[in-house]
Parts: structure tokens; C-alpha cells; sequence
């Protein structure tokens, strides 16, 4: 498979007339709904809520530009199909899927053995492997891929063209929520800059340390975790045709996840993979501050020699990891999405897809409460949106502990129990069908946006 090189959208500025940006003096907005945080997850519930026609406010704390900076998030996503079709039904995909590299393949190992060469000990996916009609249709032929790979920023530059054709949006960015005055009939933010929101509903979308989630007095259970991520893109000699690799190392998973290829100054086309290589935080500031040849050799030792000669390319990033699960997800006139409900290990890349599966659930429940003219705000509304998420949240959560705590060691015996199950999961094709659908994000109780439906 040749990529495609990544040609970026242009990305909306500030006064942007595609914006819908109110004047800095008008002191108080009345809305319908309230987003608090304009991240991935933020964004893609505004732009579902306007969208529909529900008159929203998108309030986000940093300015357009520094959203979509190289040196603002380092980090690619994988898109799982389920949510590319939660983004495409709220009208972003297109301005994203040039920049957007096809999951083709799925080959997760106990890196323990790739340093000494072949082993059966690996679970394979192929995307051909799943049966026609496993998974709801794109309209296009041929067996649709299990994701996507592709860089926040560019999900992000996505997101904003979206939300400049909503004009039920107003887009505020560079407004920081200082305090919000919950009530029974509605409640009242209060901006830094002076302005206050007014919105029957508040959905938080601000994150793991959410701001909004401690102001309405929900607790939330956290666990850290004695490692860190090292986030950078590195190109490499051969061609990743598509496959996404995961390697479980004693101290966490190394994983190598397909890009675009892009152009480098001199013109020539470079293969490009997103590395997510978790490491004990004790030695990461040593190993970010190696020569882009140095941290390209210790890339090869932890990978092994399926991709070539790899060098680091870009800015290079560290992120904390920690577990977070919010007490509930809702109360009256509020509503927890993303990681202000649930932040989890990226071990399995699921994170941003429960939450945009937090999206397509709540933007369905709110634009059915809409057009039947109830109260966005009423438990009857929210507590239906809680039930959906929680349960899958909750074994999603779970599920990523679990397998860190499993495979983040070298316990021979252990060890040995991990290939052997490997080595037989690998040979139950039926077994293997359910992963890979749990992988596309298609399994359970799907939303009409997951199903491809309109809202």
C-alpha cells in the first residue's frame, strides 16, 4: 500500500466569519447547551449538538492557533471504524481523511521474543478476515478498514472547518470557565474574561482534571501508574503497508502505528509511524534528550528490524499516565463526556473512541429530547445517557488495567501462559471475528451515528 502525502486543511482563525464568535463587551449568552472543553472530544460534541440545530456554546480555555500547533499535542489518535462513522455523521471526516492512514492490519506480540527472532507466539487481525456484513456499511465497497491513524492536531483542524458551518455554534475560544452557579432550572458560568453562560445543560468535556467535574462536586477514583508515554513520529526505510504493531515489553506495551507518508524538504517521500512507547518515568528525561540517531537505536532495539533503519522526526513528547473514573456521569444540568468521565491506559488505543462513543450516545438522547421539546437539563433525559456509557466505560476501563498489569512484566511462568494463550487465540478464528470487532468499535449497543444513521 503507498500513502498518500498528508496535505493539511486550512484551519480557522480567530474572527473567522465561518466562526460563530460573540463580541468580547456582550456581558451574558443564553444557549440551550454549554461544552466546557474545545479538545477532540469537546468539539465533536459541539459539532454534533449545532449540528442538529441545538443552539450550543463551545467554551475552551486555549486560543485556535495554539490547538493545532506542532508543539501544542504531539499525539496520534487511532480512529476506530465505529467512530469514523460518528465523525463522518456530524460532517468532520472529510476534512480530515486526507491526512488520515488506513488500519489494514493488527499484530500484537510479547516483545519479550522479537529481539530473537520468529515466534508463533502473536495475535494477527486481518481486516479481509471479517465476513461481509460483519460490520454496518459504508456505502463503499469492499471490507472497510478496522481504523484509522492520524494526528490530533489534523482531527482537530478537522473539527474547527465543521464548527464554522454550524451556525447554532457559538465558538469561544480563549474563555476559561471560573466558576458555575448550578440551579434547578438552569445554571450560570461565569467566563474569566467576565462574560457569563447561561445553558439549561452543562456537558464537561474539559479533560481528566476536570474543572467543571470538581466545581459540581463529583468525585472521581484515580490510579497512577509508574511509568510515562514517550510520544514522537519517526519515519523508516520500508513501507508499513497499513499494519498497526504492538509489542508488550516488561515495563509496558511499544507500539508502531501506520501514518501518511509525507515529503520531506528535499522532496522525497518518507514513511512515517506514530510511536506510543511507554517507559518507567524514571529515565525518560535521559532518553528525550538523546540525538535523533541515538533514540533511533533505542526505537530498534524495543521494535526489532521489521521496518528498517528508524529516525525520530519532530517535536518529542511525554504524557503521565493515570486511570480515572468519575463517581457518576451525570446530575441535574450536567453531563460528563471523554476523559472528564473516564481517562484510561492507551494500551488498547481506545480512549478517544469511548469518547466519541460518549458523543454519538448523548448527542442522540439530546436531539430526540429536542425536537420532543423536553428539558435538555431533566435527569429523565440524562440518567438514560449515564446507563448506555457507564457499563462499557467501565469494562473498557477495566479491560486496559488488566492488560497492563499482565503483560508489564517478565515473569517467566507468566510469561508462558501469555504465549500460550496467544498462540491459541490466534488459531480460534471465531474468537478472533469477536476482537476484531470490538477493535472497529461495532459490538454492543450502538448509537444511530456508530450504526452510520443520521441523528
Amino acid at each position: 500500500m503507498t500513502a498518500s502525502a498528508a496535505t493539511p486543511t486550512p484551519m480557522p482563525q480567530i474572527g473567522d466569519k465561518r466562526l460563530s464568535h460573540r463580541p468580547g463587551n456582550e456581558s451574558e449568552i443564553a444557549t440551550e447547551v454549554l461544552v466546557v472543553g474545545g479538545g477532540m472530544v469537546g468539539m465533536a460534541m459541539a459539532a454534533a449538538l449545532a449540528g442538529a440545530g441545538i443552539p450550543t456554546v463551545l467554551a475552551e480555555a486555549e486560543k485556535l492557533p495554539d490547538l493545532t500547533a506542532d508543539t501544542f499535542d504531539g499525539r496520534s489518535s487511532a480512529i476506530a471504524y465505529g467512530s469514523q462513522q460518528v465523525l463522518n455523521g456530524i460532517g468532520a471526516w472529510d476534512y480530515m481523511e486526507a491526512e488520515a492512514e488506513p488500519i489494514r492490519d493488527i499484530r500484537v506480540s510479547d516483545g519479550a521474543w522479537h529481539m530473537t527472532g520468529a515466534s508463533p507466539f502473536f495475535v494477527h487481525y486481518h481486516f479481509a478476515d471479517l465476513p461481509a456484513g460483519a460490520v454496518p456499511s459504508t456505502g463503499k465497497a469492499g471490507q472497510p478498514p478496522f481504523g484509522w491513524i492520524i494526528e490530533n492536531r489534523a482531527v482537530r483542524r478537522g473539527l474547527l472547518r465543521r464548527l464554522g458551518e454550524c451556525p447554532a455554534l457559538t465558538h469561544l475560544p480563549g474563555s476559561s470557565v471560573r466558576d458555575i452557579d448550578f440551579g434547578e432550572k438552569g445554571s450560570r458560568a461565569h467566563l474569566a474574561d467576565g462574560r457569563v453562560v447561561s445553558a439549561r445543560l452543562i456537558i464537561a468535556a474539559d479533560g481528566r482534571q476536570s474543572s467543571v467535574r470538581r466545581m459540581a462536586g463529583i468525585g472521581a477514583r484515580t490510579l497512577g501508574y509508574a511509568h510515562a508515554a514517550i510520544v514522537c513520529t519517526a519515519t523508516h526505510e520500508l513501507p508499513h503497508h497499513g499494519v498497526a504493531h504492538e509489542h508488550f515489553l516488561p515495563v509496558g506495551p511499544f507500539a508502531m502505528l501506520p501514518m501518511t507518508d509525507d515529503v520531506d524538504a528535499a522532496g522525497q517521500r518518507r514513511h512515517r509511524s506514530s510511536i506510543v512507547w511507554t517507559e518507567d518515568e524514571r529515565i525518560i528525561p535521559m532518553l528525550l534528550q538523546l540525538s535523533d540517531a541515538d533514540l533511533g537505536r533505542e526505537i530498534e532495539r524495543r521494535f526489532g528490524p521489521t521496518l528498517g533503519h528508524i529516525t525520530p522526526i519532530g517535536p518529542r513528547f511525554t504524557y503521565p499516565l493515570k486511570l480515572v473514573l468519575a463517581d457518576t456521569y451525570v446530575r441535574d444540568g450536567l453531563a460528563l463526556a471523554g476523559d472528564a468521565a473516564h481517562g484510561m491506559h492507551p494500551i488498547a488505543g481506545q480512549g478517544f473512541n469511548m469518547g466519541v462513543r460518549d458523543v454519538a450516545a448523548l448527542a442522540e438522547k439530546l436531539v430526540d429530547a429536542h425536537r420532543l421539546g423536553l428539558d435538555l437539563g431533566s435527569m429523565a433525559v440524562l440518567e438514560g445517557y449515564a446507563r448506555w456509557r457507564r457499563f462499557d466505560n467501565l469494562m473498557m476501563v477495566a479491560v486496559t488495567d488488566g492488560l497492563t498489569r499482565l503483560f508489564s512484566n517478565d515473569f517467566p511462568p507468566l510469561r508462558l501462559v501469555r504465549d500460550l494463550g496467544f498462540f491459541l487465540f490466534n488459531k480460534t478464528m471465531p474468537l478472533k471475528r469477536i476482537a476484531m470487532r470490538h477493535a472497529m468499535g461495532v459490538v454492543g449497543d450502538l448509537p444511530r451515528l456508530v450504526r452510520g444513521e443520521r441523528l
